[in-house]
């Protein structure tokens, strides 16, 4: 495997690029990186970034509306932010309005949060940028239009099943389905098909898929690629962002993570050699502002070469695992669930506390939805006091989707049955029906620890205290009930002295914002998180490798940012150059601090 650094062509560049891949893998850096390459080269760009959580103004510094503005700096470059949360609420209010007066307040809340997903905010999101590429005098004044996160496989199929909206929202009572705002959209249906065929045509679009040197984000990039390709959008190009060659062969820390990067691209050269793809080094600097920009594309690394430091740094006051433990232990029973976006650490954090508790002598049960289940393999009857359980998600998800499928579907024709089933393949689907399992753990925690590797989102939550309060007014009028765990399910997730959410993120900007925007939603279901953890932190480190000195220095401005901003405790955990297996190595895990904090903390 022989791979190139990463530089776009400016005569071989297509029209459209969407830039796609998990959290935290680079694609606003990448996509802002090379539109500005593209504006340096005389060629006029527009610069669209669709994502809720938009740090294109941060990256930019150049404040940002939903119209293209000027990128000072950069003569040829636009930028704008399509706001899609903002577009889905509007969506909801056109959809509700019309009812309110005519239903009871309880289905108008049910109503108004079923619209307030992911989904909903995805398919708004396409409604906006769609006029971009359906409609060729939207962008007649630009050469490129790059777009920062492309839409899923899930919305482009379910943009191609127009032709069946009519009967399924016709047929479809629950108020459950992620398509709803597609009842207000009808109209666009024409510009959506353009959209559509435009993303399959080759001379047209390019689809970037972007990645780290991670075996679990590439597999999460050949994932989408092969799913876009089954749609017909193969013209598909792979950016591995962040690879990384130590300087000092002696360090430790540089060689295991030359080696684990080496070993994942070893893992997955199959699919890197299924498509072009490129390298872009890991660079030591936070990559904001133009300046950035086009150091991230540089061929040379001479900004690496020489180390930084600010001696006089202080890192702001944080606490072990083993504190959190300590603390969590004193209500003797309850639940804990760790929170975050994918590739934090959720399992390993999980795994470390279930294991504290159990050896200070309490029952605990660890429930995992790790497919793999590596952590809890290890685990399994080490540990006295410690029970293990296994969540599958897709079978849980696959058990929902044919109880909706017999439910709704018999009634419907073939083209309303396809409909439903894409609608049934969506991320809300998953996630609801994970949440039921989840459902059935949390009971068990009266008398006992319950540690959950995965939480529902702050959404999940408010969907379903709605449907719940809808539920509860029927049941009322029919004078029947649900069972008592059922009805207090949601009174126990905002029990602090019940539950403990703690939030789990990395030392970064992506996956910081991204875990402050998911305490606004929790704080929205009424949930107070317990804590915040950050894991994969190179401070103390040692490193003597000048570039992941210059990466932790790059750290301090999200540890402050944590501690100071968005926390009201914070615990940290170093980076690891293996996940670490077994309860000896988990327990060595949480009882880390660093070195320059106050020691013990109340």
């Amino acid at each position: 495997m022989n791979l190139s650094t990463y530089q776009p062509d400016p005569a071989a560049t297509t029209r459209f690029l969407f830039f796609t891949g998990k959290g935290g893998v680079g694609k606003t850096s990448l996509s802002c990186a090379t539109s500005l390459k593209l504006a340096d080269a005389g060629k006029r760009v527009l610069l669209v970034s669709t994502d809720p959580a938009s740090n294109l103004d941060e990256v930019l510094d150049t404040k940002l509306t939903n119209h293209p503005s000027p990128v000072a700096g950069a003569p040829g470059l636009a930028a704008m932010n399509i706001n899609p949360v903002d577009a889905a609420a509007a969506y909801r209010e056109r959809l509700i309005g019309p009812m309110r007066g005519l239903l009871p307040e309880s289905a108008l809340r049910s109503m108004e949060e079923q619209l307030s997903g992911s989904c909903t905010v995805e398919i708004a999101a396409f409604d906006e940028f769609s006029g971009l590429i359906g409609d060729p005098a939207a962008s007649k004044d630009y050469d490129h239009v790059i777009f920062d996160t492309a839409p899923t496989g899930h919305t482009l199929r379910l943009m191609s099943l127009a032709k069946a909206w009519d009967q399924f929202l016709d047929s479809n009572t629950s108020g459950t389905s992620c398509l709803g705002p597609l009842a207000g959209l009808e109209k666009q249906r024409s510009i959506y098909e353009a959209t559509v065929n435009t993303l399959a045509d080759a001379a047209a679009t390019t689809l970037v898929l972007v990645s780290r040197p991670q075996l679990s984000a590439l597999r999460e990039a050949e994932r989408t690629a092969s799913e876009l390709r089954a749609l017909g959008i193969g013209n598909q190009t792979l950016v591995i962002n962040g690879t990384f060659e130590t300087k000092c062969p002696d360090d430790p820390t540089s060689q295991a993570m030359q080696q684990r990067g080496h070993a994942a691209m070893t893992a997955a050269a199959p699919f890197i050699d299924s498509m072009p793809a490129f390298i872009v080094p890991l660079r030591p600097i936070n990559i904001l502002g133009l300046d950035g920009l086009r150091a991230l594309l540089k061929e040379d690394d001479d900004i690496t070469t020489t180390s930084f430091h600010h001696p006089d740094w202080t890192a702001p006051e944080m606490e072990s695992l083993e504190d959190l433990v300590g603390s969590i232990e004193k209500q003797g029973h309850g639940v804990v669930m760790t929170m975050g976006k994918g590739g934090v650490g959720k399992t390993t954090v999980a795994a470390a506390i279930a294991v504290m508790l159990a050896r200070r002598g309490h029952a605990v049960h660890l429930s995992t939805t790790d497919p793999a289940a590596h952590l809890a393999q290890t685990l399994a009857g080490q540990v006295p006091g410690l029970t293990l359980s296994k969540i599958d998600p897709a079978a849980e998800t696959a058990v929902y989707q044919q109880e909706v499928m017999n439910a709704q579907g018999a009634a419907m024709d073939e083209a309303g049955r396809s409909l439903l089933e894409e609608d049934l393949r969506s991320p809300c689907t998953e996630e609801i029906a994970v949440f039921r399992a989840f459902a059935r753990e949390v009971g068990q925690g009266s008398d006992r620890f319950v540690v959950l590797d995965t939480a529902p989102t702050g959404h999940t939550l408010l969907l379903l205290d709605a449907s719940e309060a809808y539920q509860r007014e029927l049941e009322r009028q029919a004078r029947s009930s649900q069972p008592e765990e059922v009805l207090r399910l949601l009174e126990r997730l905002r029990d602090p002295a019940f539950t403990r959410m703690l939030l789990v993120t990395l030392p970064e900007a992506t996956p910081v914002h991204e875990a402050a925007a998911l305490q606004e939603d929790l704080r929205r279901a009424r949930i107070e998180p317990f804590a915040w953890l950050i894991n994969q932190s190179l401070l103390d480190c040692g490193s003597c490798d000048p570039l992941l000195q210059r990466r932790e220095e790059a750290e301090h401005r999200y540890l402050h940012e944590v501690v100071e901003k968005h926390a009201t405790r914070t615990a940290w955990l170093p980076w690891q150059a293996e996940e670490p297996t077994g309860p000896d190595a988990l327990a060595r895990l949480a009882s880390s601090k660093p070195h320059s904090t106050t020691p013990d903390l109340p």
